[in-house]
């Protein structure tokens, strides 16, 4: 029983998480807007990269759900 507990919370602590992505998510691609209309390189290449490493959080989460 504790076992099924413990996957169980595991779900639901690994679903919102994924809503926590996808609001970083939002927010960075408005940032990265931001950044191309003001023509700040060096802020397009700290979402993109941020926008990359949510992408591969959001690829591990989906793998294992």
């Amino acid at each position: 029983m504790k076992q099924v507990v413990h996957v169980i919370r595991k779900a639901d602590v690994e679903k919102e998480y994924v809503k926590v992505l996808q609001l970083e998510l939002d927010y960075e691609l408005a940032t990265l807007f931001d950044a191309i209309q003001q023509n700040d390189e060096m802020e397009q290449q700290k979402s993109k990269k941020r926008l990359a490493e949510i992408h591969r959080e959001l690829e591990t989460l989906n793998g294992f759900a």
